[in-house]
């Protein structure tokens, strides 16, 4: 029997309709080229001791632990890379189904977008994807400032206000169970997960029942026939 979460449908962006390791490579790559440009390290041996330390689980101080493997003082560099990464165009594409299963949906449906995230990086993304004429709304939620980022509930209450739609006729497709879906569940969307196999957040598990989708897929592929899928 089609649930009533059938009537539209919201979507996360990142990992969730594009590899986001490919928007941390892109910016990598435009941080080897000023580097290369700057401080002399060659570009290909720049970028890919970016991408080693960053596979190997260093997250949270990449530029300063690659500059001082390079023996350049962080203090000095750093903020120079996080401009030149956060202010640069990616080079990205969707995930192969993408276009497909949106292309689709949009046809049977509004969809919307809500995405956390620099407000200008976000919409660097999204111009990148070419994917903004799948959706009725797109809601970038740090225009409110990083308050409002998920899991608060404003971006989802601004996105179902503009569709006209009632929370129990949405669903919430994303990735990220630590944030995702606290927010839609609290409100009465329904919540289904997309856990793709290269995902930053794809071994993440919801610590409680609150962080915890109602439906689980591998990709996009399965979205339609979990829309149509009680809970």
């Amino acid at each position: 029997m089609p649930s009533e979460a059938d009537r539209a449908t919201l979507f996360d962006l990142d990992d969730t309709l594009y590899p986001e390791r490919e928007y941390v490579r892109s910016g990598f790559r435009a941080v080897a080229v000023w580097a290369d440009q700057n401080l002399g390290i060659p570009m290909g041996r720049g970028f890919a001791e970016l991408e080693s330390l960053f596979d190997g689980g260093e997250r949270a101080a990449t530029f300063e632990l690659w500059l001082s493997n390079n023996g350049f003082n962080p203090d000095a560099w750093s903020a120079s890379f996080v401009e030149v990464f956060r202010s640069h165009f990616p080079l990205l594409s969707p995930y192969p189904e993408v276009r497909r299963v949106l292309g689709s949906l949009s046809r049977t449906r509004p969809l919307g977008l809500v995405s956390d995230g620099r407000l200008e990086a976000q919409q660097r993304k999204i111009d990148a994807l070419g994917i903004s004429s799948y959706f009725s709304c797109i809601v970038l939620t740090d225009q409110w400032g990083r308050d409002s980022w998920k899991p608060s509930p404003r971006g989802f209450e601004e996105a179902l206000a503009r569709l006209g739609i009632e929370p129990s006729q949405a669903a919430y497709v994303g990735d990220n169970p630590r944030k995702d879906f606290v927010a839609p569940k609290r409100l009465g969307m329904k919540t289904i997960r997309v856990r793709r196999q290269d995902g930053l957040y794809s071994l993440l598990e919801p610590s409680s029942a609150e962080e915890a989708p109602d439906i689980e897929i591998s990709t996009l592929d399965g979205l339609t026939e979990a829309l149509h899928r009680g809970t």
